[in-house]
């Protein structure tokens, strides 16, 4: 590894690998670049869509979720009822000589070390008193900066040719689902509980962005909204997952300014209160797996749970997944937030759509309520042309407020008239219940694919002898084999080629390499992650062998062509290790 590289970090050493072996790299270079967009090359889009695919095959495949796919531009309307509009936003401050803009929370916790919660927790006086006493300036030009102000972090826009048609860049796919919800309901042949997963791109006007993919403003999100029943919330999926052991860090401890980790099973983390639903604790085990999947420890995760003034405004608990990167310490992957019944009520209410589900029990259940009975013959006479209209208000008053009243008091106050009890008959009449209406609960698991990514990239990254290799877990490799003829005569070509197109017709990616020495192309391929390279020799022309050689290893097995494809199947879907490939050299 050459010296200038001992003296990097990950972060610049994975951004350079990135961009010249064409992972991702800054958007709109020829143009000076723009902070916060990022373009993925033909390594990083397989590899993101390789980690995507792997959400799908365990929510959608294996736990029956559906999925749709909506717009990312979206009316105002659904934003302002679903609470963006109002809560959606930052606190910026702009330097006064170079005009740059940074979000005020983040200076403080990158000059002068004030705890993330805190920050946040800080209104805007406070956030300017608290610059000033520190003497923070601008971190490009060491100016003065200026009063903090909220910025609404959602790209706005119009709808068609009409100013007042306003509409937003989606800052979560979560809405895309919530205003579906009746459509949904229907395919989910009406029957609690349900989830539905987006994975889609997403818009976050970002005041300064510097970090990378950690912090974009245009981004894939992968939000699962799961519904269920409050009264009924059982998790049928909780025996698969319960001696889980979770990481947690809870808020009682973040109050005093510890970030003590308790460590539980998620069946002791529900039996304690640390997580409040079955459904969230379960999805955060999932959440677990899946960074074990992609190359990421337990050790390396955590769940920090949201200070009150953290969460989200639609949120009644929180709960970030963190992975411990070497630059930035501990970031969010996921987000895990019980959002409760918050936006089906309140897309309900804006909408005037009854978001209601009716769900029917198994047998009948009887129940006795007061009914109230106006008494026409006596109204009449007591209020003349106002009978008709009091005798609608007692139609929705309560009974029992109505009866207690006139128990107590001889008369029920309704309005400005006062109804006793020769007015009413209050009855007590039997019903069958067949089952009951209500709205359901959600409990939100949240991807950032984006992040993700990097976090793969920076875990598979490792260096041995000098080389730079990518370990990644051989099911998100964005190539899975590499061919190779080694050397380029005596008809080792030819014969690589055909083996190539073989396994290209077999459902593997596959990349051909013949240039140069064989040592300099394993090296190329062990840097972009290629788990297996199958060499072409003079003994495959002899006997129908190929030399098989694993990236991390460096070890090599002699399989015939014959049962090659066979083989690698069983390897990738992680049936059979490496030494089963064939015959140790």
């Amino acid at each position: 590894m050459k010296e200038e590289n001992r003296k990097q970090d990950k972060f610049t050493i994975i951004s350079e690998l990135a961009r010249r072996r064409g992972f991702y790299w800054q958007s709109y270079e020829i143009y000076g670049g723009v902070s916060g967009f990022a373009t993925y090359g033909p390594l990083g889009a397989r590899l993101k869509q390789n980690i995507e695919r792997k959400l799908r095959e365990l929510f959608v495949n294996k736990l029956g979720v559906l999925e749709i796919e909506s717009p990312v531009i979206t009316p105002e309307k659904v934003f302002v009822a679903s609470g963006h509009v109002e809560h959606f936003r930052e606190p910026m401050v702009e330097c006064v000589k170079c005009k740059k803009r940074f979000r005020a929370d983040h200076l403080l916790e990158e000059a002068a070390g004030v705890g993330e919660a805190e920050a946040e927790k800080m209104s805007l006086a406070e956030l300017n008193e608290t610059l000033k006493k520190q003497g923070i300036k601008c971190p490009e030009c060491g100016g003065t900066l200026g009063e903090p102000k909220q910025f609404l972090t959602m790209f706005k826009t119009t709808i068609g040719p009409y100013s007042e048609a306003v509409g937003y860049g989606r800052p979560e796919a979560a809405q895309g689902i919530f205003v579906e919800f009746r459509r949904l309901y229907e395919m989910a042949r009406e029957k609690i509980p349900f989830g539905v997963l987006q994975i889609g791109h997403a818009l976050r006007n970002e005041i300064s962005p510097r970090q990378g993919l950690l912090r974009v403003r245009e981004f894939t999100i992968a939000d699962l909204e799961f519904f269920f029943d409050p009264e009924e919330p059982d998790c049928h999926l909780l025996k698969e997952v319960k001696d889980e052991m979770l990481r947690l860090v809870l808020a009682e401890h973040r109050l005093k300014s510890s970030e003590k980790i308790t460590e539980v099973s998620v069946a002791e983390a529900l039996k304690k209160g640390y997580v409040k639903s079955e459904w969230h604790a379960v999805f955060m085990a999932y959440a677990k797996k899946l960074l074990i999947e992609l190359g990421v420890s337990a050790e390396n995760q955590r769940f920090i749970e949201k200070l009150p003034w953290e969460r989200a405004h639609y949120s009644s608990q929180s709960f970030d997944q963190q992975v411990l990167v070497e630059r930035w310490g501990w970031v969010e992957v996921s987000g895990h937030a019980y959002r409760g019944d918050y936006d089906l009520k309140q897309h309900a209410e804006f909408s005037g759509v009854d978001m209601c589900v009716f769900k029917e029990y198994e047998k009948p259940v009887e129940r006795e309520q007061l009914v109230i009975k106006p008494l026409m013959a006596n109204l009449g006479p007591a209020f003349k042309n106002e009978a008709g209209k009091i005798a609608e208000m007692l139609s929705k008053a309560d009974p029992k407020e109505v009866e207690a009243s006139l128990k107590k008091e001889g008369f029920f106050k309704l309005g400005k008239y006062k109804i006793l009890s020769e007015h009413v008959n209050i009855l007590r009449q039997k019903t069958a219940e067949r089952g009951r209406r209500f709205i359901p609960h959600v409990v939100e698991p949240s991807f950032g694919s984006d992040r993700l990514l990097y976090v793969a990239l920076e875990y598979a990254y490792r260096v041995k002898e000098d080389r730079a290799l990518l370990s990644f877990p051989p099911d998100i490799a964005p190539i899975q084999l590499g061919v190779y003829p080694l050397v380029s005569k005596d008809g080792l070509p030819e014969k690589a080629l055909a083996l190539y197109r073989e396994l290209i017709d077999e459902g593997f990616v596959a990349e051909y390499d013949e240039a140069g020495s064989i040592g300099r192309r394993y090296a190329r391929a062990d840097e972009v992650g290629i788990p297996l390279g199958v060499t072409v020799d003079y003994d495959t022309l002899k006997d129908g062998t190929v030399t098989v050689r694993d990236r991390d290893s460096w070890r090599q097995v002699r399989s015939p062509i014959k049962d090659l494809p066979h083989l690698l199947h069983l390897y990738f879907r992680k049936k059979i290790d490496f030494d089963a490939l064939g015959t140790s050299i």
